[in-house]
């Protein structure tokens, strides 16, 4: 890996640390925990929901599957 490469890396993660570090530590910090964690609860019901639909349509898919074979 050439030490370009590295010191790019190594920049842009202070940078992310010192970004990181300055919404932690600011008023915004209740405002951003509280949009990260009503994204993250929309995410679950999101993939509950797939999750629910998948295993509906393996069942039918089962189904059909037997169907065909008797």
């Amino acid at each position: 890996m050439s030490t370009a490469k590295v010191m790019t890396g190594f920049l842009l993660g202070a940078a992310a640390g010192i970004a990181a570090g300055y919404f932690l530590n600011s008023d915004k910090k209740d405002e951003l925990m509280d949009e990260i964690k009503d994204k993250a609860q929309r995410l679950k019901d999101k993939s509950q929901e797939l999750k629910g639909r998948l295993k509906e349509k393996m069942s039918h898919a089962e189904g059909e599957l037997e169907k065909a074979t008797r």
